[in-house]
């Protein structure tokens, strides 16, 4: 990729040692206990891996997003520690962008140490990609905000230690955005209860839960950027999302090719390896050519991303063509593998699980859709 230096190359090195060493070993033990220690985070934090981007000034190294695009792709391609890439490049963002000084202050070096994880909480059990229809409300009283509602398909949930969370502040507003707001609430605040984690398909070692408030009292301090503007803040951050996700939708793509490409070498049937046989050399070239045009759209991006500039259109093209390429990916390889590809013992179970979320989270292929076609000057 055009983008990566020598420095940015060393610094590879250095994440993909640490991944094989204290992630890698693991990877079973943490899928079984739904989540990631906090002793991992705060060794991410020691060794500067986490939100490399934050300012030096709140302990962040000041990096560019190169260093974020190397985290986000080694870890997609060890298939391990979603909720870890997107604290540092999902969430953290929210308060390194719309947050005050004192709030920079505040949160910040926590965010870079491992010591304040944080969540982003817009989905909501009827509201999944209509975030103008948030039912959570946050109503002022004196110096606090006093917010009920529940939050759903949090990642991070139940490890946050900051929630950013979406609220209705005007539940009157028209249009109905300009009644969204952003609160910061910090785990342990009266009110702020932690649900269950919930089960899902894949990506089992990734903390996924419910978040309730009950008349929960923030303080009006805790109010990111300003009353009814939290819905420009999220449509402003969700470009860095989708880039960030197109990002590890690729890393696994990447890794799915290469375990499928060893396992046709070493695996035998009829005589010859399964890969030797034409049907499956020709399903693997298909592959192969994909994963390449994937890499080829998403560095296009990544560069006009550094470059700022407005990658709307591009980001959803990528979004939502990488991910269901994923998904193609991973059911053609499990195919390949056969029987195996069934077994848990074989990581190709685990991906094929891992990758359907890729087409759902941070905007289902039919949003981005909904978006190129809008772009395009198309409207239903």
């Amino acid at each position: 990729m055009g983008i990566f230096k020598e420095e940015h190359e060393i610094f590879r090195k250095s994440v993909k040692k640490f991944i094989e060493n204290e992630m890698v070993p693991h990877i079973e033990e943490w899928e079984e206990a739904g989540e990631i220690p906090r002793s991992l985070w705060k060794k991410m934090g020691e060794q500067g891996y986490l939100a490399t981007w934050v300012d030096e000034k709140y302990g962040g190294s000041g990096a560019g997003f190169e260093y974020s695009v190397v985290v986000i792709h080694e870890l997609a391609r060890a298939d391990i520690g979603l909720g870890i890439a997107s604290h540092s490049d999902i969430m953290v963002p929210y308060i390194a962008d719309f947050g005050t000084e004192e709030q920079k202050q505040k949160w910040l070096p926590g965010c870079v140490s491992g010591d304040n994880i944080v969540s982003i909480c817009m989905s909501e059990a009827n509201t999944g990609s209509d975030l103008q229809a948030i039912k959570t409300t946050a109503k002022r009283d004196g110096d606090y905000y006093v917010v009920n509602g529940q939050k759903t398909f949090i990642t991070n949930g139940a490890s946050t230690d900051t929630a950013v969370v979406a609220v209705k502040t005007d539940t009157t507003a028209v249009p109905p955005s300009k009644g969204v707001s952003l609160l910061c609430i910090e785990a342990g605040t009266p009110g702020f209860i932690k649900g269950r984690k919930l089960n899902k398909l894949g990506l089992h070692s990734e903390d996924t839960s419910e978040l309730i408030f009950e008349d929960c009292r923030v303080p009006v301090s805790n109010l990111l950027y300003e009353e009814g503007r939290g819905f420009k803040c999220l449509m402003s951050e969700l470009q860095r999302e989708r880039v960030s996700v197109t990002i590890w939708a690729q890393g696994m793509a990447e890794r799915i090719l290469e375990d499928v490409m060893e396992y046709a070498k070493t695996r035998e049937a009829f005589g010859k390896p399964i890969g030797c046989h034409q049907h499956n050399a020709f399903k693997i070239a298909e592959m192969a050519t994909e994963v390449e045009l994937g890499r080829a759209l998403l560095d296009k991006l990544i560069e006009d991303y550094i470059a700022g500039k407005d990658i709307v259109t591009k980001v959803s093209m990528a979004k939502w063509w990488i991910a269901e390429m994923t998904n193609r990916l991973a059911y053609n390889a499990l195919q390949l593998h056969g029987s195996y590809g069934y077994m848990e013992e074989y990581p190709i179970a685990r991906l094929y699980r891992d990758a359907r979320a890729q087409s759902l989270y941070a905007g289902t292929t039919e949003i981005m859709k909904l978006i190129i076609s809008r772009n395009l000057g198309f409207r239903a």
